[in-house]
């Protein structure tokens, strides 16, 4: 898996302040609150490799919000963005962006959800074309949200529909027990969660999600055939 098929999910993205506090944890029937993070990330397949990223979730006008993540390095660089309103706790996406830049080389996508025509155009190369979808698809960067506002809503089946590479696919999750994990935020309580619609004895993806910050993801583990992807939470603000 190149450093460019590395999407903002897995990413999830990127100064601790000693006197940080944590605010209350918002009401249930809430949406998400604007954030900034910053994370650190450690890409190994024979060579190592370290990057770090910011990770934004602002208010737009209306009932618009826009889920963003960047990423660069001296090799490469990532810009990933979802715009999208919630509807029922159900995240509605209108438009995702994708660009990413690895050795010269730069790749483009943007997809753009008609709903009243239950249709999204996939715009890569230049080359639109159209795809149905079902009711409640997501992109794969706002599926992170979705994920944070089902546990916020205390569900336990986690199965989702997403939009990418032309394709509809089907996500699938688990929740695994809570765990005390050390971060450069503190020893946190987390949820830790699994995907499972991939998984096999090779091939794992596990997810840490912090309640008393409002869901936010602070860690993340992808092992798979000898390589290794890590994230770790850096920083957090609430904007």
């Amino acid at each position: 898996m190149g450093i460019h098929k590395i999407s903002i999910w897995f990413i999830a993205t990127f100064m601790f302040i000693p006197m940080f506090s944590y605010s209350a944890t918002p009401k249930k029937d809430a949406f998400l609150e604007a954030y900034s993070a910053v994370y650190s990330t450690v890409w190994k397949k024979g060579i190592s490799l370290k990057v770090e990223g910011k990770q934004t979730l602002s208010k737009q006008s209306g009932d618009m919000w826009k889920f963003a993540f960047s990423a660069d390095s001296l090799i490469a660089s990532l810009n990933e963005s979802s715009q999208f309103y919630v509807k029922d706790h159900q995240i509605i996406p209108t438009k995702y962006q994708y660009k990413s830049k690895v050795l010269g080389k730069t790749r483009k996508a943007t997809l753009t959800f008609d709903w009243k025509k239950q249709l999204v155009r996939n715009d890569v190369k230049e080359k639109p074309w159209n795809l149905s979808i079902h009711p409640n698809t997501l992109d794969k960067l706002s599926i992170q949200l979705q994920i944070r506002q089902d546990l916020k809503q205390g569900k336990n089946e986690f199965d989702y529909l997403i939009a990418d590479g032309g394709y509809i696919k089907n996500w699938q999750f688990k929740r695994e027990k809570m765990e005390t994990i050390n971060t450069k935020l503190g020893r946190l309580s987390a949820i830790k969660m699994i995907r499972t619609d991939n998984l096999s004895k090779v091939k794992q993806t596990s997810f840490w999600f912090v309640p008393k910050l409002d869901y936010l993801l602070v860690k993340l583990e992808h092992k798979e055939d000898g390589e290794s992807y890590h994230l770790d939470i850096d920083s957090f603000k609430r904007l």
